[in-house]
This record gives structure tokens, sequence and C-alpha cells, in this order.
């Protein structure tokens, strides 16, 4: 049984310095602004982003909500189903 305690693994974490400090800008450099952050820009940059957007086809679109009504439809029957058998249980028990 070997009962050194210095690993074989090379350690990979390396102190930072003051000077190497990633997240905190130097304090006399200006900050630029975000463009998106003004209301004209938001605008901008949401419509850019639609313009992204692969919108579905009709026929798409009516299926897809087809079986999401009709997923949705079967869960509400199926909780029900749970709660009509442990209401009429708790009837049974409790009479």
């Amino acid at each position: 049984m070997d009962t050194k305690t210095p690993s074989t693994q090379p350690n990979n974490t390396q102190p930072v310095s003051d000077s190497q400090s990633p997240s905190v800008p130097p304090s006399d450099s200006p900050v630029e602004a975000d463009p998106s952050a003004e209301p004209s820009g938001f605008v901008q940059t949401t419509l850019a982003e639609l313009g992204k957007v692969v919108w579905p086809t009709r026929s798409q679109l009516f299926s897809e909500s087809v079986a999401v009504i009709l997923m949705v439809g079967l869960s509400a029957a199926a909780i029900a189903a749970v709660d009509r058998f442990y209401g009429w249980t708790a009837i049974q028990v409790f009479r």
C-alpha cells in the first residue's frame, strides 16, 4: 500500500493576481453602452430576431394544435378518473 500524498496528476489551477482579474474592466476605460438598452434599439433587435424565426406552415400549425388539444383532453380525463376513484374510495372507507 502506497501512502504518498502528492498527486501525480498536474494541478491546472493557478492563482489569479490583481492584474489578471478577467471580470473587472479597468476603471479608466469607458464602458460601451448596449444598443438594445434604448427603446429604439430594443425594437430593432426584436424585429431582427423575429426575422430569423422559421414559422410553421398552416398545416403544421393545425396538426400540432389538434395534437395539443387532444393531449390536454386526455390528461384532464385521466386526472378526473383518478380523482373520482379516490373520492369513491374515501366514501367507501369513511361511511
